[in-house]
């Protein structure tokens, strides 16, 4: 069975060892070498131990025989474009991210640093978490089907403190909001 342990764990900068450490109960760093080439079988039960020490889902460790997945070919550093060290395969954003749902929005107008077409995709969290998402960009609900998107400038669950992305805007005060969701990627095509 070919499975996407190794390239997931690459792109989430995480060694072997972490990655045993994180599972519950812990493993050793060869196990999980084992699993990610193939010399021991990925059950199971290891399955859904490795997917939540990388916080992924479960399925998103197989990889289908039929389709040739996307690599990662070359890597832009500081001298400029160079080839990867080793094939990885890309493993999309949204496939990498945490928990929560997502939640887009789509930019009509520029406004700020967004450009009109972009997409602002961001990870809905609790209230709770607002102390967590300072200085970050923010979309919050409001009675009436309204919307607030800014600067999580103070916060505490029970009100939060957003500042508009264009300048000379007043900050909004959103009281009591049902959940936060942080902006985490923006597509904007070139």
């Amino acid at each position: 069975m070919i499975n996407r342990i190794r390239d997931i764990r690459l792109q989430k900068g995480l060694t072997l060892a972490e990655v045993a450490a994180a599972c519950d109960p812990p493993t050793t760093a060869q196990t999980i070498g084992r699993l990610e080439t193939g010399m021991r079988n990925l059950s199971l039960v290891w399955m859904n131990r490795i997917a939540a020490a990388l916080e992924v889902e479960p399925e998103l460790l197989l990889r289908s025989e039929g389709s040739e997945p996307a690599r990662v070919v070359a890597v832009l550093g500081p001298d400029g474009p160079e080839a990867a060290r080793q094939p990885v395969e890309a493993v999309t954003p949204n496939e990498l991210a945490g928990e929560g749902q997502w939640t887009v929005l789509a930019v009509e107008t520029s406004c700020g640093e967004y450009r009109a077409g972009d997409q602002v995709w961001l990870r809905q969290r609790p209230p709770l978490d607002a102390a967590k998402l300072l200085n970050r960009d923010v979309l919050s609900p409001r009675a009436g089907g309204h919307f607030v998107f800014g600067r999580l400038i103070d916060g505490n669950g029970e009100r939060v403190s957003l500042l508009p992305p264009l300048s000379g805007q007043r900050q909004t005060i959103v009281e009591q909001p049902a959940w936060l969701a942080v902006a985490e990627m923006l597509v904007r095509r070139l």
